[in-house]
């Protein structure tokens, strides 16, 4: 039986977090929106810290906007700061949506974020306040309250409940829910479908947004992400892939759109060749076509690497942290592939990850991993001590605690700082899977011929 860590009743204080705050998810999932400002109504410093991590990952510049909330709002209320920013940044930006996030301070003094945006919207068609009104989409993310992850699709379901209407005519189409991936992967997954034939509207979409090309001058609003339209058209799709086990107890977006019609295929992330399977099998269905030839051949290199492969990796013993979504998925890949995943961690606290856990490596291997949960890399180190992992995967955080063990760490997730190419990394689907494991086979060589007296030699 996995084992879940639960921390201690006199445990206070988190000494190294293995999450992000839930702000900084509900700032990526705005990003995906074609001209959506991000708004955090908080102080300053919030949406300076949202921006350091997300142009450390991604590489791009991003503007965040805040309500920027002072000692004096903190007692009277941030109300005045939301509605004069909200003027400030529909006039400045032109934007097309504004996405308002809350943070500590505002959920911690109750200011009413939908109340104030429900009288500012009033406000502004009596006086003409601004320019143009667009729509404002409030979601509640206090750091608090969970994690980067929890933030990230809180977001997508507010997206989806205040902007999707029923009204017009059904279109058949598909939604795709893709979760927290890279843009390599949105791009992936958009063009999967595109070559089944079924026309696909991804919400989130950051793929150009976080990783654009080169302009000759500076854009407030970098050009891509998910249509205004396409969004309100959703509720009246066809279907909905959503891709993530353990948003099962989340009132995702998926749900939001079930219960406006919609039929929901509720997935998980699609990584190594069973999550492919499952996905590609999904998008057959629907489509009612074939898995076409150059994904069928993606598919045939992919089970030709595990079979070369197989030598090096056999009965490596790894250690895997970071989101709930990424980790499931990786466990999952680790077991295919001959790897024995020790001990999976996050800072979560969804629930349904030792479950899970334990069901993808059923029949793989002769015991599931230990699964700890709501920790942080404190709690991490001091079992990965014991049980030695000979290779490590997750997000840059982890970098201090591979470096005491001796252990060679394969990049994947969010954040990754201290590496280049980020959002150009592909971790779903045949070619996802294709790639990560040379990378983790890559690492595994590396760290031999290192430990080698002779260094190099016909491996």
């Amino acid at each position: 039986m996995s084992q879940v860590s639960i921390p201690a009743a006199n445990y206070v204080s988190t000494t190294n977090a293995c999450k992000l705050c839930m702000p900084l998810g509900a700032c990526l999932a705005f990003k995906g929106v074609e001209g959506c400002v991000p708004f955090l109504h908080g102080s300053q410093g919030c949406a300076t810290y949202m921006r350091r991590y997300l142009i450390s990952h991604f590489r791009e510049p991003v503007d965040i906007a805040s309500s920027s909330l002072g000692e004096k709002q903190a007692v009277f209320g941030g109300g005045p700061n939301l509605k004069q920013g909200l003027v400030n940044v529909i006039n400045k930006y032109q934007a097309r949506v504004v996405g308002v996030a809350t943070t500590c301070l505002t959920e911690t003094i109750g200011d009413d974020v939908p109340a104030l945006v429900k009288e500012f919207n009033k406000a502004a068609s009596v006086d003409g306040g601004c320019r143009e009104m667009p729509p404002i989409v409030t979601v509640s993310s206090p750091s608090y309250g969970g994690s980067h992850l929890l933030g990230f699709h809180r977001t997508v379901a507010a997206l989806v409940d205040q902007l999707a209407s029923e009204t017009g005519p059904s279109h058949g189409g598909l939604n795709l829910l893709p979760g927290l991936v890279s843009p390599a992967d949105l791009r992936y997954l958009r063009g999967l479908c595109q070559d089944f034939g079924l026309a696909t509207t991804m919400l989130p979409d950051y793929s150009l947004t976080l990783d654009g090309v080169a302009q000759a001058e500076y854009q407030l609003i970098p050009e891509g992400g998910t249509p205004l339209a396409a969004i309100r058209a959703m509720a009246r799709a066809g279907a909905t892939i959503e891709l993530g086990r353990c948003l099962e107890t989340l009132p995702s977006a998926g749900r939001v759109l079930e219960k406006r019609g919609v039929a929901l295929h509720s997935l998980a992330s699609p990584i190594g060749l069973r999550g492919s399977d499952r996905l590609v099998e999904t998008l057959e269905h629907l489509s009612g076509r074939e898995l076409p030839e150059a994904h069928r051949r993606q598919r045939g290199q992919l089970l030709d690497a595990f079979i070369d492969a197989h030598k090096y990796l056999s009965g490596v013993t790894a250690l895997v942290y970071g989101d709930e979504d990424l980790c499931l998925g990786l466990t999952s890949f680790l077991a295919e592939i001959g790897v024995r995943p020790l001990l999976v961690a996050t800072g979560g606290e969804l629930g349904l990850l030792p479950a899970w856990v334990e069901s993808v490596c059923a029949g793989l291997m002769p015991e599931p991993p230990q699964v700890l949960a709501g920790v942080d890399f404190w709690q991490i180190a001091e079992l990965a001590r014991e049980l030695k992992p000979e290779l490590i995967l997750g997000n840059s955080k982890g970098y201090p605690l591979a470096k005491e063990l001796g252990a060679p760490l394969v990049r994947v997730g969010f954040p990754i700082h201290d590496r280049f190419g980020a959002p150009r990394q592909t971790v779903v689907g045949y070619r996802g899977a294709l790639e990560l494991l040379d990378r983790i086979t890559n690492a595994v060589l590396e760290k031999r011929q290192d430990d080698s007296p002779v260094g190099y030699g016909y491996l």
